[in-house]
């Protein structure tokens, strides 16, 4: 049994502080109903997790109404911190589930081939995520006004989500997270403590985040040539 945690509990503030980026509308639908949807609808997830603020219980049960979302889900309220909301979710998963793919909610492109091919790459390997290669010149500022150095970007990956593992993985590596105190805010840096790898699994189409409100017309575009 596969499953999937939905993490929806941020407040998005890079956004503007009187906007919840998971509910601006989008193609038609908050941003967060199309993350749902993608998930609802591709035949490998048998259930959802949607990790919440507390309070936001009854919007997202509201969207499961209007848009249709039937497939088995439940609401768990978020933590302190990411790490604190994955953690969250994991404890909710029913017992049989063996893999877990892991999703921004504010990432709502992600195609069902690519959540499908990080499940297959999991199984083989524990643990995989989905990712593209920079392409981008990178340079390092020390001050964040002066370039301090070129980086090489042959061996650099940009990472997205899905982020998806062996049940057992995941919670062995975000236990070590908590036992060392530690803050990360990528699930696959649990894994580096460890030694467990990760597989890199490169989506053929943009996957994108909403982070800031110029995203929102790029992401619009998506969707809509999603749904043509």
């Amino acid at each position: 049994m596969n499953s999937a945690i939905i993490v929806a509990a941020g407040r998005g503030t890079r956004m503007g502080a009187n906007a919840d980026k998971l509910f601006l509308e989008v193609a038609g639908r908050p941003v967060v109903a199309h993350t749902w949807q993608r998930f609802n609808d591709v035949q490998c997830i048998d259930e959802i997790v949607l990790v919440v603020r507390d309070g936001m219980q009854s919007a997202f049960a509201e969207l499961a109404v209007q848009f249709n979302l039937q497939k088995a889900h439940r609401f768990v309220t978020g933590g302190a911190e990411r790490q604190d909301s994955v953690w969250n979710g994991l404890e909710s998963l029913s017992s049989c589930v063996e893999l877990v793919a892991i999703q921004d909610a504010a990432r709502p492109c992600t195609s069902e081939s690519l959540i499908s091919a990080t499940l297959e790459a999991a199984c083989e390997t524990g643990a995989a995520v989905a990712a593209q290669p920079v392409t981008d010149t990178i340079k390092e500022s020390a001050d964040g006004r002066t370039i301090l150095r070129n980086v090489e970007r042959s061996r650099l990956w940009s990472v997205q989500t899905p982020q998806t593992f062996r049940v057992d993985v995941i919670r062995r590596a975000l236990a070590e997270v908590r036992r060392r105190g530690l803050s990360v805010t990528d699930d696959t840096a649990a894994c580096e403590l460890i030694g467990q790898p990760v597989r890199l699994v490169a989506g053929v189409g943009p996957n994108p985040k909403v982070t800031l409100p110029g995203d929102l017309p790029y992401i619009e575009t998506l969707l809509r040539q999603y749904r043509a």
